[in-house]
């Protein structure tokens, strides 16, 4: 089978690349590297007129106009692509809005790949149109939508939320919900607002790529290493301000015991190897289930803390923690990181179950299968 996999931004592609390519699959990822992230794609887009005074000139002309330069030169790239995007078995878009562009151009690259391959599927594993219409519609849902509602962040810095509530990007969603055969969610965050739809083909968990993520347990635990990982462009949706308020208080209760270590904005090769130091990772509070770095993390043996609520715990029938389900309440975050602190056994203990949970249900041969299921049957 042959499969173009559309877009990057945390590493599951990748790895379901990898895991394809073991079962004798032939696999070519198009898209961009994300940023600082820097993930390999076999034919990257570059975002241009995206900084400095480049930037500038395209919101002007964008004002005046609605002509949008970045996406254009999007296109124009994907041109020069579009003899290696045609022809597939299979295309996986990991977003309703993978290259970036503004809606027009979208679709018109989309439509390309509808006439030129087999089946077209469409993953949700970030912000889309049903998404953030649940969360919205459903501000308990926990999200990072009360952050908006309840000003904390402002609408320019929700702009890549907010984008899925206008009607050119719901005109987006309705044409590649038409013409797609089905819609993969990567975690309960996103399978839960989509249960009741009818083109929701079910949860197939993030790909893990194991044996490059070895199991190192830190036996010394004198001092108890926090490892704090902030990308800026999130830094409030991750909610950093609720993990930085707790190591503060944390810090001045534990000095001698503990050790923190924060990076910022770093490239993904640099930063996977950065915390193998660490005990506790730090990941987010807004989630039902883990990310991709919470899975990274937990392979490694972190004790990380993530998205882990009762609907986590009963989907996969967990009877012990295999990973600290997050809030956004300091005294919360203090309390549990001071139980860990205090008990170097259960840290010991738990980053044996987190390693065991990630090998049972995200082997990324595995998921791989799983894919190759949902698209062979749809």
């Amino acid at each position: 089978m042959k499969v173009l996999l559309v877009g990057e931004y945390s590493h599951l592609h990748n790895s379901l690349k990898e895991g394809l390519k073991a079962l004798g699959h032939e696999v070519f990822i198009i898209g961009h590297n994300d940023g600082f992230k820097n993930f390999p794609v076999d034919f990257p887009i570059q975002k241009k007129w995206d900084s400095g005074w480049l930037k500038k000139i395209k919101i002007a002309v964008f004002k005046i106009s609605g002509f949008d330069i970045s996406s254009y030169l999007t296109y124009r790239q994907f041109l020069k692509f579009k003899k290696e995007c045609s022809g597939f078995d299979i295309v996986q878009l990991i977003n309703e809005n993978s290259f970036y562009c503004t809606p027009y151009f979208e679709k018109k690259i989309i439509s390309y790949l509808l006439k030129n391959n087999q089946k077209l599927f469409l993953l949700s594993c970030g912000y889309d149109y049903l998404n953030v219409k649940y969360c919205f519609e459903n501000p308990d849902f926990k999200s990072v939508i009360p952050l908006y509602l309840n000003h904390k962040i402002d609408s320019k810095s929700f702009g890549n939320v907010l984008k899925f509530r206008e009607k050119s990007f719901l005109r987006l969603h309705q044409f590649i919900y038409q013409n797609c055969r089905g819609i993969i969610a990567s975690d309960l965050d996103y399978h839960l607002p989509l249960r009741e739809n009818k083109k929701h083909l079910g949860l197939i968990p993030n790909p893990i790529q194991i044996e490059k993520l070895p199991f190192h347990p830190i036996e010394s635990t004198d001092k108890i290493v926090i490892f704090h990982g902030i990308n800026n462009d999130n830094y409030l949706k991750k909610g950093n301000d609720y993990f930085e308020e707790a190591l503060k208080i944390i810090e001045q209760k534990y000095s001698s015991k503990i050790e923190i270590i924060t990076v910022r904005s770093v490239p993904y090769s640099e930063y996977i190897n950065s915390y193998n130091s660490c005990h506790i990772f730090l990941d987010m509070v807004y989630a039902y289930d883990q990310g991709y770095n919470a899975l990274e993390a937990m392979a490694k043996g972190k004790i990380v803390f993530t998205g882990a609520e009762t609907e986590f715990v009963n989907h996969y029938n967990l009877s012990e923690k295999v990973c600290v389900n997050a809030i956004p309440d300091v005294a919360y975050l203090v309390k549990e990181l001071s139980f860990l602190i205090e008990s170097p056994n259960e840290i010991n203990a738990m980053a044996k179950r987190a390693r065991a949970f990630i090998e049972e249900h995200h082997n990324y041969v595995k998921i791989a299968e799983n894919y190759i299921q949902k698209w062979t049957e749809n």
